[in-house]
C-alpha cells in the first residue's frame, strides 16, 4: 500500500510537469525533486524518510528502450551555488515490475542545487545533471 502511494505521488508530479526525463545511453531516466512534506507521515515512516520543510527527496526511475524498469547502481551529489556538496545515498523501492530510486537531500530556503547522478548497469553507464531550487513551506 505504501509503495502504491509513493508511485501515485510520482505519477502526480509527472502530470503536474514536475517530473522530467532525459536520455542516458539507451536508457530513459525520469527524475524529480520535491519536499519531503509532500509524503504522508505513514509513507515517510515506511521508507525511513524524515518529513521536514528542510528535507527534499529525489526520485529516479531508469527504463530501457522498451519501457522496462532497470536495476542499476546510482550515486551522485548535490552542489549548491555557494559550493556546498552533499553526497546522495539512494535506496531502492520495488513495486511489482517498477523500480524507483529515492534519496534525501537537506536544504535551506531557495537553495539552488546542481544534482549530478551517475548510473551504472551491467552493460552500460552514464551520467546526467539537473538543477532544482528548493523552497521551504
Amino acid at each position: 500500500m505504501f509503495k502504491f502511494i509513493l508511485s501515485a505521488l510520482v505519477l502526480l508530479f509527472a502530470s503536474l510537469g514536475q517530473a522530467t526525463e532525459t536520455r542516458v545511453g539507451d536508457w530513459t531516466v525520469h527524475y524529480s525533486a520535491l519536499p519531503s512534506t509532500f509524503l504522508t507521515p505513514e509513507v515517510a515512516r515506511s521508507y525511513q524518510i524524515e518529513r521536514s520543510r528542510y528535507n527534499g527527496i529525489l526520485n529516479i526511475a531508469v527504463l530501457d528502450k522498451d519501457g522496462k524498469s532497470q536495476q542499476v547502481n546510482l550515486s551522485g551529489e548535490g552542489k549548491t551555488l555557494i559550493g556546498t556538496i552533499r553526497q546522495l545515498e539512494f535506496q531502492t523501492v520495488r513495486e511489482g515490475d517498477a523500480i524507483y530510486y529515492i534519496a534525501e537531500y537537506p536544504y535551506r530556503n531557495e537553495d539552488n542545487v546542481l544534482f549530478t547522478i551517475d548510473i551504472q548497469g551491467p552493460s552500460q553507464g552514464g551520467e546526467f545533471s539537473f538543477r532544482h531550487t528548493f523552497y521551504t513551506d
